[in-house]
């Protein structure tokens, strides 16, 4: 079976244009030559921490960017090759959920009005009786009455925005959603909500996901691979229940030490990553992450790593990861005087009404 999307070397470099004449100065390697898939039906979560290019690739894929090199292939159609007129039309099969629930949508038009609006574009609706409907039926896959059509934006919740964002991707009846990081502004409980109505909606339709996000806790729960991306480069991919079990690489293992376990009384050895990420003007030779990674050797320095499969799937961006020790697990509860131990570390400074006010 053919993907539903193919990219292949795709990058994305912006100049960095200084001085009075904008000189080009250099350029920020926000996506540097990665390579994925993503199967009909599919969830692809891209992780990675704040500045990592993954929000770049979403946009890269919906060319809302044009790349500086690489290809995107969608249903077997090389979407690069396509004019700005043909992308238009070919953008009703592929769609978009933005991050910010409430500078996505258009506080001066209506529900019925923002919802429609698509219909209208793309001949899906011939008339305003068969827009209400389509408008309603949107209104009530997402949880929402149809008598929300009147309401504006700002009547909403920010969970109610999300559900109207996702309501607008819906309209159109797309094979592709693009979720850039689509919950990340929500409460947790509000999350859960609209994590399982994307899953039931992609149950009903078929829909496939790229679904963007820095939360390993959150992804879990609805994407079937992850890819892993550190400063422009994917570093590891796998299915889900394949990385949470078996990290590989350095950067994945300190990623899923820092997911919070449900059991409080439960604890795992720590990973930390010490230093900020390097900037994406000025990368660092040979692998990226070899700055911040304590199983750093010579030849990380100087040679960039293939990201290679072991042929079930998971590939991963370390020739040494074999060498590794096995990734930290969830241990033994620790002992009250250790926990002493570690309380005796944490103290608190507490404030006044009085002092705050100074």
């Amino acid at each position: 079976m053919s993907a539903l999307l193919e990219v292949q070397g795709l990058a994305k470099h912006f100049p960095v244009k200084r001085g009075a004449f904008g000189f080009v100065s250099g350029h920020v390697q926000a996506v540097d030559g990665i390579d994925f898939h993503l199967n009909a039906g599919e969830t692809l979560a891209i992780v990675g921490e704040s500045g990592c290019g993954k929000s770049t690739v979403g946009r890269l894929v919906l060319r809302l960017l044009e790349p500086t090199a690489g290809s995107v292939r969608f249903e077997g159609e090389d979407l690069l090759a396509l004019s700005e007129s043909q992308m238009r039309a070919r953008r009703q099969r592929m769609q978009v959920i933005f991050q910010d629930p409430y500078a996505s949508l258009n506080p001066r038009m209506t529900v019925g009005a923002m919802l429609g609006e698509p219909l209208m574009l793309h001949g899906l609706a011939k008339s305003e009786a068969a827009r209400r409907a389509r408008v309603g039926e949107l209104l009530d896959l997402v949880g929402l009455r149809p008598d929300h059509a009147r309401r504006y934006p700002h009547e909403f919740s920010g969970g109610q925005r999300q559900r109207l964002a996702i309501a607008r991707a819906l309209a159109v009846e797309p094979k592709l959603i693009v979720a850039d990081e689509p919950v990340s502004a929500l409460d947790v409980s509000i999350q859960a909500q609209v994590i399982n109505l994307m899953r039931s909606l992609q149950d009903r339709f078929g829909l496939a996901y790229v679904f963007i996000s820095h939360d390993l806790a959150v992804v879990k729960h609805i994407a079937d691979r992850i890819a892993v991306m550190y400063l422009g480069k994917i570093v590891e991919t796998a299915t889900t229940d394949e990385l949470f079990r078996s990290p590989r690489h350095p950067y994945t293992r300190a990623l899923l030490a820092a997911v919070p376990l449900p059991d409080p009384t439960a604890t795992r050895e720590r990973t930390l990553l010490e230093g900020d990420i390097p900037s994406a003007m000025n990368p660092p030779a040979g692998c990226r992450f070899h700055t911040r990674c304590r199983f750093v050797k010579e030849f990380c320095r100087r040679d960039v790593p293939e990201l290679a499969d072991d042929g079930s799937g998971h590939s991963t961006a370390c020739p040494w990861w074999l060498e590794f020790p096995p990734a930290s697990s969830i241990v033994e509860a620790a002992s009250q005087d250790q926990d002493r131990i570690r309380l005796a570390r944490l103290q608190a400074a507490f404030v006044t009404a009085q002092t705050e006010a100074t």
